[in-house]
């Protein structure tokens, strides 16, 4: 074959090569310059991901410390969320945070999720609250379990949240768990409280534990400590001195509950608690309400907040109304005391075994 019939050949298989090979699409845009279809395609998917990723809520969590009470909290919040639309991982995004109950770990995440710039904040405890004020220079923060959140300083007006923040009150029923103690134990004389001072809701507790015991001629004993693994020597000296102790939503305490509850058996004597995980842990008996609602509440906060309610036009929702009588069957029987059929047969009566 010579050159030129092969030269021939050559430029017929180019015709025909390229007219097997689909042409671009070319695309004229709205400022006169023209994109192949292919590269449309390719900007539309971008495009459909930055939709996406923007339409995506960002909610940042902080959690004090890991224990029952708080634990409930989370789970019932994240759940009701879920119920509420916001699914994890599809349009929102929930970061959860545990300051392992160490302050400077609070500073870290509230800088952190700052930098991450969250549509909304939960921050659940007092201590935790109060950690993350300077985020609502530019984040709502919703609060959930501040027992006092005039006293712990992130508002000033119940109604009319005017620090950037509002939320969910546990406030601690001291009276009516105090009536309680009395109606199932009548003897008690002196009563023991354990707190950890650096926790505000505790001191408030203690306050209204004062005028409590004053107004009905009981003794009131109290020891301080700082952490969690300084309850089992507070508590068997406290013991030896008293003939209940109560201890409130302390959270210090409540991290190691199952210690006090033993050292409680050992000493056949009860203990009296804020809430009612604390049960769950072994403590005798408490007045109060359930923490899953606390947790469904703080969830439908987040929802007004995530939908554009500006925090100071959402009320802080305290829960002192619907309360439950939760006692411990098991930890009555390991103590020798009989529950009395006035508050068994109560309609808001709720019976709890410490291994269910």
């Amino acid at each position: 074959m010579n050159l030129i019939k092969k030269l021939g050949i050559i430029a017929i298989g180019a015709v025909l090569m390229a007219g097997c090979t689909p042409k671009s699409a070319v695309t004229q845009r709205s400022d006169g310059s023209t994109v192949s279809e292919s590269s449309a395609t390719e900007s539309s998917k971008t495009e459909a991901a930055a939709d996406t990723n923007k339409d995506m809520k960002k909610i940042g969590v902080i959690q004090l410390v890991e224990h029952k009470s708080l634990d409930i909290i989370y789970n019932s919040f994240k759940d009701e969320l879920k119920e509420l639309g916001y699914v994890d991982g599809e349009n929102a995004k929930i970061t959860f945070q545990n300051a392992q109950g160490d302050m400077a770990n609070i500073t870290s995440i509230v800088q952190g999720f700052e930098g991450d710039k969250q549509d909304v904040v939960v921050t659940i405890a007092t201590p935790v609250a109060q950690g993350a004020m300077s985020l609502t220079k530019t984040t709502p923060v919703v609060f959930s379990a501040v027992t006092d959140p005039v006293g712990a300083g992130v508002l000033t007006d119940m109604n009319a949240p005017d620090k950037g923040m509002t939320g969910t009150s546990d406030a601690v029923q001291i009276d009516k768990i105090m009536d309680l103690a009395l109606q199932i134990t009548p003897d008690v004389k002196k009563v023991g409280f354990i707190y950890n001072p650096g926790e505000d809701n505790s001191v408030t507790n203690l306050g209204l534990l004062e005028k409590y015991t004053k107004e009905k001629n009981l003794e009131l004993q109290t020891v301080s400590i700082s952490t969690s693994a300084d309850l089992q020597t507070a508590a068997a000296s406290l013991f030896e001195k008293v003939d209940m102790i109560f201890v409130s939503n302390d959270n210090t305490v409540a991290e190691a509950m199952p210690i006090l509850t033993s050292e409680a058996i050992k000493a056949k004597k009860p203990v009296y608690v804020g809430a009612d995980s604390m049960v769950m842990d072994g403590g005798l008996a408490t007045v109060g309400i359930d923490y899953t609602d606390l947790g469904k509440e703080t969830a439908k906060m987040v929802d007004e907040v995530l939908k554009g309610k500006p925090v100071n036009e959402i009320p802080v929702k305290v829960f002192k109304d619907d309360l439950f009588i939760y006692v411990n069957t098991d930890t009555a029987k390991a103590l020798g005391i009989e529950i009395p059929d006035s508050i068994k047969n109560d309609k808001k009566f709720v019976e709890i075994k410490s291994n269910k």
